[in-house]
């Protein structure tokens, strides 16, 4: 299995200077973040995605996933992650979300990534029911799956406490409504764990769907706060050993993005804990 660490941690440096910090602590892939201030595909001149393909090549690291699920570009002051919304009740603020995901698909073609995550739908809105969010969300995503198949890049859907997608079994449900190749899950055990599915558990069942995992610790008390693995109370052991039993051979990508204060020394942690760990 190969770790690679999410550039979502460090937005306090630029994209080429995060790909040599990520490099030097001995990760060999990065998660690009779809987002400022290091990619945000609405804004990208090709000189820059140059310069990224470069710094790659210079540090010889792999993209491991293109993060399209922050929007921190748009700024909104409910949650900057989340907003704008596939089901946001304001078709105008929702297609805000559904071209993101197109350029980043286009994005991840440029650059050479498998796949890019996103959100799974989106918080509860006032007066909506959840048969309602659903529909919407998956009319909005219908457009990028047509651009994912034509590009040959995977669009991986990722469960989030809160969000409209919270569970595999919702995760399953839905994607029996979509019947597309492209479509695949993005296994963030944190996320599981938040919502009471200890990842071990459950890895196997989802091995079918699962293109790429996130990996963070959480606290006993299951509270969405991620934290650097084996500072929480995710069994690691368990899950890498079940994850080691389907055969995986693609990447285990840490994602740490509250530590942008000092994000080199949680890297670090991370990545000697799951070394000593695998």
């Amino acid at each position: 299995m190969n770790l690679a660490f999410s550039s979502n941690a460090y937005l306090r440096h630029s994209v080429v200077d995060t790909i040599r910090r990520i490099a030097a602590i001995g990760y060999t892939g990065i998660e690009l973040l779809a987002d400022v201030p290091h990619a945000w595909p609405a804004g990208l001149l090709e000189e820059q995605k140059e310069q990224i393909r470069r710094a790659l090549a210079d540090h010889k690291l792999t993209i491991s996933n293109i993060n399209a699920f922050m929007m921190n570009a748009v700024a909104d002051p409910r949650q900057p992650y989340w907003h704008p919304s596939w089901t946001d009740p304001d078709p105008h603020y929702r297609a805000i979300r559904r071209e993101h995901t197109k350029r980043s698909l286009r994005l991840a073609y440029d650059l050479g990534a498998p796949h890019i995550t996103t959100e799974p739908g989106g918080p509860e809105f006032a007066g909506q029911s959840r048969a309602e969010a659903l529909c919407i969300f998956r009319e909005e995503l219908l457009p990028c799956i047509e651009i994912a198949e034509s590009l040959g890049v995977g669009l991986l859907i990722e469960p989030e406490p809160d969000l409209l997608i919270e569970r595999f079994d919702q995760y399953l449900e839905f994607v029996e409504t979509l019947d597309s190749p492209r479509v695949g899950l993005n296994f963030d055990i944190g996320h599981a764990y938040c919502v009471g599915e200890d990842p071990q558990d459950w890895v196997e069942q989802m091995a079918p769907h699962t293109v790429h995992y996130h990996l963070e610790d959480i606290a006993a008390t299951r509270v969405h706060k991620h934290l650097v693995p084996g500072t929480g109370a995710i069994d690691f052991a368990a899950t890498l050993a079940a994850i080691k039993r389907t055969s995986y051979t693609g990447w285990l990508t840490v994602e740490l993005y509250p530590f942008a204060e000092d994000p080199d020394t949680a890297a670090r942690a991370a990545f000697d804990f799951l070394a000593d760990a695998q």
